[in-house]
């Protein structure tokens, strides 16, 4: 029903909802603002709501189930009273519930804080939103990162760094200030100039393809980093690695010829592709923010013959490149349309890991040109691109896509030695020479515990490869190879191990075998 707007509307909506202050407050705010208020009504029930409430509630609600409480601030501000907030679920049958609540379940095991924890990758002991990288952390960021600077030399990037602060007025030039200037950490005063901590690369880059003049025979220009950036993100949005307030991001600018755009847009969804089937990904889409039909100026930087022309342009890629993409009204940057790209874990469940730009807008604020063969000054067009996202985004996907049970080549440890006995630790020792001498990452557990205790913590810590050495694997100079999958490969020669281990990790295989 609706409660149109007469006189005494707000007089019939209080009347109806009087002993309710909470929606008593939201009354007189849509009173004031001149807004049509709406309630459902269903069975008895009656909601001061937007839409919509169900029919039949002894029907409808018949498989369901309560799942937890939480606090909530009222309108989610610390300064007001706190409220209890109750989460529950419901599905047309009982097999659908029962299937949401196991994946529930598996939700819960995976979840990425658990796992950080648990295997000693991650802490955020020094500020909300400010990941600690542990030794295990650290070597999967290097990984990734060792990854992707061989991956972009490959495909023809050159890589920079940029610093952690900057002058202000580059964030003018930018367009950031004042538009992202709630996202911004509070400026440093240095010798009577604001400096503000990095929120994005990309103006710094901009300011090294600046720093000389470019021929049109140089582009593409593909200048990659991975650079350290800081966004004051609401303390109520953290969670995890999944949103922090510094992060490391795999960031790349292509500044290119403009009847070349398509082209070079496409080998970066190619580069996507190739990144997510390496990782095991096999459900990701691109969510193609365009301009919303707010007015230009109040959101959007640049002009209309701009943006129409980066949107078509950011589309003739996505068709040719043969990505799966869905148009979201009102998703753009404030200086172009903005491609994000959604990756799915093994239980389903969606992340936004990287985001891809066609970026018209940049190039005439910094005053970016290149030589053309005719001898004139031009424009070049700018792409942006983070297939990996971010250190912190991506290890979090991936802790929860693996379980914490990492490919081999991205394990942190990839190898446990455990001597049976005192007697074998001699031995041990040799094999953790042997193997540490061909580049693997290996540790000896050399504590006074028994075997199936030492084996039981290795697999808890979902280290790929054990080898068992007691009195037979000495004598004989072998190993017994055991995997965390509990498989049981018997006593073989360390050259042959090696020679399994070696080729799992160095194709980055997501098998074990």
């Amino acid at each position: 029903t609706i409660l149109k707007k007469y006189t005494d509307y707000p007089k019939q909506a209080k009347k109806v909802f009087g002993d309710n202050k909470y929606k008593i407050e939201l009354i007189e705010e849509f009173t004031k603002e001149g807004k049509e208020l709406t309630t459902y009504k269903a069975g008895k029930y009656l909601d001061l709501c937007r839409g919509g409430h169900i029919n039949n509630p002894s029907k409808e609600l018949k498989h369901f189930k309560l799942l937890s409480l939480a606090g909530a601030y009222w309108r989610g501000d610390e300064k007001n009273k706190m409220l209890t907030r109750i989460y529950g679920t419901c599905f047309p049958t009982q097999k659908e519930l029962d299937t949401n609540l196991n994946m529930r379940q598996e939700a819960k095991k995976r979840d990425h804080r658990v796992l950080g924890k648990q295997l000693d990758i991650f802490s955020d002991e020094v500020g909300a939103g400010l990941p600690l990288w542990l030794p295990k952390g650290t070597i999967l960021r290097q990984e990734l990162e060792k990854w992707a600077i061989k991956t972009e030399k490959a495909w023809g990037y050159e890589h920079v760094s940029t610093p952690h602060i900057t002058k202000e007025n580059l964030y003018k030039i930018s367009g950031h200030l004042p538009y992202f200037k709630d996202d911004l950490y509070s400026p440093i005063e240095i010798e009577g100039e604001n400096y503000y901590l990095k929120p994005m690369n990309c103006p710094h880059t901009h300011m090294i393809y600046k720093s000389r003049k470019r021929s049109y025979r140089e582009l593409p220009i593909r200048y990659a980093e991975y650079g350290q950036v800081y966004r004051f993100e609401r303390s109520g949005t953290l969670h995890g690695l999944m949103r922090v307030r510094g992060f490391d991001t795999n960031d790349a600018h292509i500044y290119v010829q403009p009847e070349n755009a398509v082209k070079e847009f496409i080998s970066v969804f190619q580069l996507h592709e190739y990144y997510y089937k390496t990782l095991g990904i096999k459900d990701w889409k691109v969510v193609l923010g365009v301009r919303g039909k707010e007015d230009l100026k109040s959101k959007y930087h640049g002009n209309d013959k701009m943006w129409k022309e980066a949107e078509k342009l950011s589309k003739e890629a996505l068709d040719k490149a043969g990505v799966k993409y869905e148009v979201e009204e009102g998703g753009a940057a404030h200086y172009g349309p903005k491609a994000d790209i959604y990756v799915k874990s093994v239980i389903g469940k969606e992340y936004a890991i990287g985001t891809d730009q066609l970026d018209l807008y940049m190039p005439e604020r910094f005053k970016l040109t290149y030589t053309d063969k005719d001898g004139k000054e031009k424009m070049p067009y700018i792409i942006h691109r983070a297939p990996l996202g971010s250190h912190e985004r991506m290890i979090g996907f991936l802790l929860e896509h693996f379980a914490g049970a990492f490919p081999p080549w991205l394990a942190p440890v990839q190898v446990k030695v455990i001597p049976i006995s005192a007697k074998n630790m001699t031995y041990a020792e040799v094999v953790l020479k042997i193997v540490a001498g061909l580049d693997l990452r290996v540790k000896l557990d050399n504590r006074d515990e028994t075997l199936p205790a030492k084996i039981r913590d290795a697999q808890l810590d979902k280290i790929p490869y054990m080898l068992i050495v007691g009195d037979k694997e000495q004598n004989r100079q072998e190993v017994s190879l055991r995997l965390r999958t509990e498989k049981d490969l018997g006593r073989m020669n360390i050259d042959e191990f090696l020679t399994i281990a070696k080729e799992k990790i160095e194709s980055k295989s997501l098998n074990l075998l």
